[in-house]
């Protein structure tokens, strides 16, 4: 009975030392990146043959294809470790070495990316995020990532770098996910995304215009359907490189962009938070040519209940007008100068304040001095009159820094201004005097008819209404035309 149970336990080592054997094996040819980061790889030799420098960064890309799990701090410390050393000794090699970058390493170098940064966002901890006020969710494997990253801009960068080999992997799925990484919480993360699209974009010739349709995309999924998107603020940046370079006369495609997705992107909610890139696109298009200043049609978008935005919208207005010509001007200057008075006239100082600084731009006033004889007319009476009426003391200095501007411009035109505002003001007054007279004239009527049944007064009391109703219907006219 012994011998029994001592053979049989004999024949369980033996099946279970076969079992780990063949586990063993398993796990050496299928999950090399598993069994390379039990222990480190050596470091490159400064004096190794080049074959075998290339087989290193073969086995190190490989092992960098391991992922660890960041949301647990104290798992697999040495592994991470393993794999940071591993990834800064690929960016280092890849930034200071020559001929590293070989044909049979570039689908392992964008494997190693591909594995690394492509991943499912996760959704915002705060539904209601709002990233003006509150703090961004920050990637928990950005200390393996960030490299990954690095690594990858060292990649495009490189003067081994031969955009032939790389089209081959860096196709349009593997721009579309890139793409799709913008909308992360992490702006450390959307900084690198937006250096290494522009290299791309720069480096891959091919990719370009699918990489400009797919922003565009993004763009108007963004203004019709989600109205949430991180990366616009980066991807306009970029747009805005890519702008500048565009070759004349401007493509029918390009000026599409500009009136079906730059100028609709204003009415964006989150307009504050990319406005300063917006409206470096649009003055980008304006500089590269002058004749798109009729698409730019923001005042159909002015904002009617945000003030904040109203601010935004002027000072944007005054960035196109620093590179407006004159000739154009000409074209936009009746529009542009009403919503102009419509915002001094603004009982929030900030918007009014905003709009009476156009002045103080010289190149905005040598404009207004030549097609004076137009603008004045259209905001005087608000000036006028707002400078009486305002109750912040500093929109009132201004305006009257702005109407002794315009005196000089055209003494006769402000004098003939005044003096027609001040008699329309007068006659104003009479016609509201004579409105409340006819309107008690027509109680007195509806009183003696209901007193008196005598023809003869009444024909008397109707004549009377009828001379009133004359009267003010010459005051309407005067005031309609």
């Amino acid at each position: 009975m012994t011998e029994t149970t001592h053979q049989q336990r004999k024949n369980f080592m033996n099946v279970t030392r076969l079992w780990l054997n063949c586990i063993t094996l398993f796990l050496v040819l299928y999950s090399l990146p598993l069994t390379c980061l039990s222990s480190s790889l050596p470091f490159y030799p400064s004096d190794a043959p080049v074959a075998e420098l290339h087989d290193l960064f073969c086995k190190k890309l490989q092992q960098c294809c391991m992922l660890f799990d960041f949301l647990d701090c104290v798992a697999d410390l040495k592994g991470k470790e393993i794999k940071r050393a591993a990834l800064n000794e690929l960016v280092e090699s890849v930034a200071t070495s020559r001929g590293v970058l070989i044909e049979p390493l570039y689908p392992e170098a964008i494997k190693m990316i591909s594995v690394n940064i492509f991943r499912t966002l996760p959704p915002s901890e705060n539904p209601e995020f709002d990233p003006e006020e509150d703090e961004p969710t920050l990637e928990a494997s950005w200390p393996h990532l960030q490299l990954v990253y690095e690594f990858f801009l060292r990649f495009l960068e490189s003067p081994d770098f031969q955009p032939s080999m790389a089209k081959r992997y860096v196709d349009q799925k593997f721009v579309l996910q890139l793409l799709e990484l913008f909308d992360s919480e992490d702006p450390r993360e959307r900084e690198y995304l937006k250096t290494i699209l522009h290299r791309v974009y720069g480096k891959l010739l091919g990719l370009r215009a699918y990489i400009r349709k797919q922003i565009n995309n993004i763009f108007l999924r963004f203004i019709y359907e989600t109205e949430h998107f991180n990366g616009v603020a980066e991807l306009l940046e970029i747009l805005g490189s890519i702008i500048n370079g565009f070759a004349l006369p401007l493509k029918a495609e390009h000026k599409q962009f500009l009136v079906r997705v730059l100028i609709p992107l204003h009415t964006a909610k989150s307009l504050s938070i990319f406005h300063a890139q917006l409206a470096y696109c649009v003055v980008q298009f304006m500089e590269k040519d002058a004749t798109v200043t009729e698409y730019v049609r923001l005042l159909k978008y002015w904002p009617k209940t945000c003030t904040q935005k109203e601010v935004m919208f002027l000072g944007e207005i005054e960035e196109i007008l620093d590179v407006i010509e004159p000739s154009q001007f000409i074209r936009v200057q009746e529009p542009l100068f009403k919503q102009i008075a419509a915002c001094i006239s603004s009982p929030h100082f900030q918007v009014a304040e905003r709009a009476l600084y156009f002045w103080n731009n010289e190149y905005i006033l040598s404009l207004i001095e030549e097609n004076c004889q137009v603008i004045l007319p259209l905001v005087f009476a608000t000036l006028y009159r707002v400078s009486k009426e305002h109750w912040n003391q500093t929109i009132v200095s201004l305006i009257y820094n702005v109407l002794k501007t315009f005196m000089e411009m055209n003494s006769k035109l402000f004098d003939d201004l005044t003096a027609s505002y001040k008699f329309l003001t007068k006659t104003k007054c009479n016609f509201h005097n004579i409105m409340s007279h006819y309107n008690l004239q027509i109680t007195v009527d509806q009183q003696m008819r209901k007193t008196f049944n005598n023809r003869q007064n009444i024909g008397k009391l109707t004549f009377q209404i009828c001379q009133n109703v004359c009267i003010c219907s010459g005051y309407l006219r005067f005031f309609v035309k």
